[in-house]
């Protein structure tokens, strides 16, 4: 399932950002029997990761750090798709030892590690909560694309696999009600691109890929009005008239892109309910 740099040349072009999408044929793997961890699992997009996953034939690992709403989801899943294909695991990814620990159930348990998920984020933008928004968006993206380069990396005892780190359309585009917010996922991007860039890790199997999503149903969505938001609801009705809101779903379809086509490598998928999916290039 992984991406392989045939050539001295293919290394040349990931280095100068002439990514894979734009220069070869589509190459679909099979996600069946793959193992993949998301984060942010229990409900929203992270719930849809997961769905689309199961239906391809995935095993599914689910992290989140409400472990009510988490194991109610798993069984959800398990109810659906067979106990031998779910697992869930309580995480903080704000926690090293909480992620580490997931990681290692999760390999154990379902026999492997191919797909990981760096979805888990907030949007507090108010008081003192604004540094939450970092920890979980920024340190924890970084700490989960860390940790599956470990698990993954063939040098290291892994098989290869794919990494998708979920940013935003905010990370892109300058969004007035989410500067913290916006700047976290402008993070993810240039991280996640640079590493994608390395041939080091190309040789060793892995792609990292980015989704940038904007307006989508979930709970996110629905803070934007609380008070650790920025209230400023003229604005955030213009944004929504201009891209619309997206059922998590249709996201899935776009994220799934990522993982299915092994041709992808260092990709940021915007993706909008008015204009669909796009690719974008830094």
């Amino acid at each position: 399932m992984m991406f392989q740099a045939t050539s001295k040349l293919g290394l040349v072009r990931a280095l100068l950002g002439v990514y894979s999408h734009h220069s070869r044929n589509r190459c679909n793997m099979s996600c069946t029997g793959k193992v993949a961890l998301v984060t942010g699992a229990a409900q929203g997009l992270g719930k849809a990761f997961c769905e689309i996953l199961l239906k391809n034939g995935a095993k599914v690992g689910l992290t989140d750090v409400n472990a009510e709403l988490g194991s109610r989801t798993a069984a959800e899943f398990e109810s659906k798709y067979g106990k031998n294909r779910v697992v869930f695991q309580k995480c903080d990814v704000t926690s090293t030892s909480d992620f580490t620990d997931a990681f290692q159930k999760i390999k154990s348990t379902l026999g492997g590690l191919d797909i990981v998920v760096n979805n888990a984020g907030v949007g507090f933008e108010m008081g003192n909560k604004w540094e939450l928004t970092v920890d979980i968006n920024v340190k924890g993206t970084i700490k989960g694309t860390m940790l599956a380069m470990d698990n993954m990396r063939k040098d290291k005892g892994g098989q290869g696999g794919v990494i998708v780190n979920v940013a935003s359309m905010a990370g892109i585009n300058p969004n007035p009600c989410g500067p913290v917010y916006g700047a976290t996922k402008s993070a993810i991007i240039t991280f996640s691109q640079c590493w994608a860039k390395n041939p080091e890790l190309l040789q060793n199997g892995v792609r990292i890929n980015v989704l940038a999503p904007a307006f989508a149903e979930t709970e996110m969505m629905k803070g934007l009005s609380d008070k650790s938001s920025i209230h400023a609801p003229v604005i955030v009705e213009m944004i929504k008239q201009k891209v619309g809101i997206m059922t998590p779903e249709f996201v899935a379809e776009a994220f799934y892109e990522l993982v299915e086509d092994q041709t992808k490598t260092g990709a940021i998928l915007k993706v909008a309910q008015t204009t669909g999916k796009q690719y974008h290039t830094m």
